[in-house]
């Protein structure tokens, strides 16, 4: 085996050396204090010492030609300052230059004094970058520029010249390799090591993140809930039922039933524009209002002119509410109503196949400052049906993005017109879940079914 090849060995030994020294190192918690700069003393003494045994492996592992040997001496003290600060880099510098000093020969001196300079320049590099991480390039061109500044020294210093200049000539290119190659493997490990800790932040702030707008949506869950009727009451001639079915991305859809006294309910249907945690509060806000302008007034005009203007003035997010207010009558069999926006519910009178829609009066509440509602009035006979819904309903989508629609309501409740309200409502939940086909729900699904008996 001749002399390249063994020389050539001897560097690739070099090079897997530094491959376990580099990972073992990047792992540690001391190194990434460094990489942080929040470096301790202690943390900075381990990390001198570390490197600075790691170049004084580089001197002796080397190749000896002509009394001096193909070394990666300051592989150390470069990562140390270009990565850990120029403390870190200084201090393994003097110790491999201290035994490199150790060592004597004719180019002790420039040797020893390069050591030292990789360390202090590899620092000059770490504050240049002012928290910047080095790239990969920037820290193998430095080795590069290191290993010629080097070769430099001995020539400058060394003598006889002759002897200097036929070493440098023989180890300059590959001394400039190997650095280059331990500096190129140091780089990548610590540039791959970045790149998982970011990679883990971003994670973990996406669970984070995950949690919080799942705590968020179970938080919007129970306000809605909460203010929900516990029940609906029994009225004398009328079979009334609603259900709110919320959605994954839960809204602000809301029913009520409000006795008022003497044989009159005030029936609520809304939808607050918006998701999550603000949908719920405001739909809160727009239930209390309208519970307590309900117990104000007897007009039903009224009653959405007043909720209009307090829930404007207390909102300032650009949410607003459509809603469906009206007043049912016992005795006289009328519900007076004004309709704020919302989606008109449909009124099938019986034995006929034809629906009304009892049409917006007024605008959606919170949506503009002293606002009037008309209002209009329908007579409920037996057998007279009346769905109230939001468009959570008429929007369900299935894997076509396919709208339920207006029309398929319309169908499925003529299909069921003589059964009661529960089980009406039933027959429409089950079409919109056959329709969907599996698709998430998207919006809140809240029905109201009021029929004459």
């Amino acid at each position: 085996m001749n002399a390249e090849i063994l020389d050539l060995l001897v560097l690739l030994q070099m090079i897997c050396v530094i491959i376990v020294a580099a990972y073992f190192i990047t792992r540690t918690e001391i190194f990434t204090e460094a990489l942080e700069r929040r470096l301790s003393f202690r943390g900075g003494v381990y990390l001198i010492l570390f490197f600075g045994i790691l170049s004084i492996y580089g001197t002796l592992s080397g190749v000896e030609v002509l009394g001096a040997p193909i070394n990666v001496r300051d592989l150390g003290p470069m990562v140390a300052g270009v990565f850990c600060g120029p403390v870190v880099g200084i201090g393994a510098g003097l110790i491999g230059g201290a035994f490199r000093m150790g060592l004597g020969g004719f180019t002790a001196i420039p040797c020893s004094l390069s050591t030292v300079l990789a360390g202090a320049l590899g620092g000059a590099i770490y504050y240049a970058h002012r928290g910047r991480p080095v790239t990969v390039g920037t820290a193998v061109g430095f080795a590069v520029g290191m290993e010629v500044l080097h070769m430099g020294i001995v020539l400058l210093i060394s003598r006889p010249f002759e002897t200097a200049l036929n070493l440098v000539s023989q180890v300059g290119l590959p001394m400039i390799l190997a650095n280059a190659i331990g500096m190129l493997i140091f780089a990548k490990l610590i540039t791959n090591l970045l790149t998982e800790r970011r990679t883990k932040a971003e994670r973990d702030a996406y669970h984070e993140e995950l949690q919080r707008k799942k705590a968020e949506l179970q938080i919007a869950a129970d306000i809605q809930q909460t203010f929900l009727p516990k029940s609906i009451p029994t009225l004398k001639g009328f079979d009334l039922l609603a259900v709110n079915c919320p959605a994954r991305e839960v809204g602000g859809d809301f029913y009520d039933a409000i006795p008022l006294g003497q044989g009159k309910t005030g029936l609520v249907i809304a939808d607050v524009s918006g998701k999550s945690v603000s949908a719920a509060l405001y739909m809160a806000l727009s239930r209390t209002i309208i519970r307590a302008t309900a117990t104000w007034h007897p007009e039903v005009s009224l009653v959405l002119a007043d909720a209009n203007t307090i829930i404007e003035e207390q909102s300032d997010s650009g949410m607003f509410v459509t809603l469906f207010y009206g007043v049912l009558d016992e005795k006289t069999r009328t519900l007076t109503y004004a309709n704020a926006g919302h989606n008109p519910p449909l009124l099938l009178r019986a034995g006929a196949t034809d629906f009304g829609r009892l049409m917006p009066t007024g605008v959606a509440l919170g949506a503009a400052s002293e606002q009037e509602y008309g209002a209009e009035q329908v007579t409920l006979l037996p057998g007279d049906l009346l769905v109230l819904y939001t468009d959570g309903v008429t929007e369900a989508i299935n894997g076509s993005n396919e709208e339920f629609s207006e029309a398929r309501l319309m169908e499925t409740v003529l299909s069921v017109r003589e059964h009661s309200s529960r089980e009406i409502i039933r027959e429409i939940r089950d079409v919109i879940d056959e329709h969907a086909g599996g698709e998430p729900q998207f919006d809140d699904i809240t029905l109201m079914v009021l029929k004459g008996v």
